[in-house]
């Protein structure tokens, strides 16, 4: 076996364990690991990352549900319009995206190039948002166990989220999960099990877009999905040990140096 291969293997478990540890952050670093590592061109490694991002999503929600910690009908109000979207970004808006992309006095941005610096800014978006301090008191939401919705907002926030998956491949568990605590007023633990169910759903159905554009390696795909769901369950029996908290902020800084990596690699080197 090759050994780019073998470490590409050994890194799905990282990422699977990142994920178990701290409850996110995993599927941001999916992309960079096929693409810089693995060699996989950037439009196929979004490709790949919404199936590795779905099934080892499922599989963490699960525990979510049997502790009552995920609600349904959140989950539908937010999920329909970031089903149509994501699904239509795949199908139709990454097969459109013309490649090169555009060329300024010889500077060539490529197709592969504008996707890798399209994902190293959310890389930096999602960073800030595990580095910084950030405490909510669950006692503050008031009738948190039956939630007011905001359906316009919740809509647009869906649709946004819908598109920006299906562009780059993460789940954007960044981003659902502030949506689902501010306009759906769902408590953190049930708006994190919420939002894993969300983000499992609609990359699968993203996916579901490139399996008649895309040439799949099934066998790869599914040895990297399998070791990144035993890395998901090892980072579960990890975390009763270390500190959430801490480990979200150090690997915040991961990412940042990650998509400050990928954005200099990109522009510059």
């Amino acid at each position: 076996m090759d050994i780019v291969l073998i470490i590409g293997y050994i890194t799905s478990v990282l990422i699977g364990l990142s994920l178990g540890l701290i409850g996110g952050g995993g599927s941001i670093l999916t992309v960079p690991v096929l693409v810089y590592i693995v060699g996989i061109n950037p439009v196929l490694s979004t490709a790949y990352s919404l199936f590795i991002v779905g099934i080892t999503s499922m599989v963490g929600s699960v525990n979510f549900m049997r502790k009552g910690l995920v609600n349904y009908r959140a989950a539908m109000v937010f999920a329909i319009p970031s089903f149509i979207a994501v699904f239509l970004t795949r199908m139709y808006l990454v097969p459109a995206i013309p490649d090169p992309v555009f060329s300024i006095s010889g500077y060539v941005v490529s197709k592969d190039m504008a996707i890798m610096v399209f994902f190293a800014l959310i890389m930096l978006a999602a960073s800030f948002t595990m580095i910084r301090d950030k405490k909510v008191d669950e006692s503050d939401c008031k009738d948190c166990g039956e939630p007011k919705f905001n359906f316009p907002l919740i809509a647009v926030e869906g649709a946004l989220v819908g598109t920006l998956t299906g562009i780059v491949g993460a789940g954007g568990g960044f981003l659902i999960i502030p949506a689902l605590v501010l306009l759906a007023k769902l408590p953190m633990k049930k708006a994190v099990g919420t939002s894993l169910l969300i983000i499992a759903a609609k990359s699968l159905i993203g996916f579901l877009g490139d399996v008649g554009t895309q040439t799949i390696d099934w066998n790869f795909l599914l040895i990297f999905t399998a070791l990144s769901i035993v890395g998901i369950f090892l980072g579960g029996h990890l975390s009763k040990k270390i500190s959430g908290e801490k480990l979200k902020k150090s690997f915040g800084w991961f990412v940042l140096l990650m998509g400050i990596y990928i954005m200099l690699s990109e522009l510059v080197f």
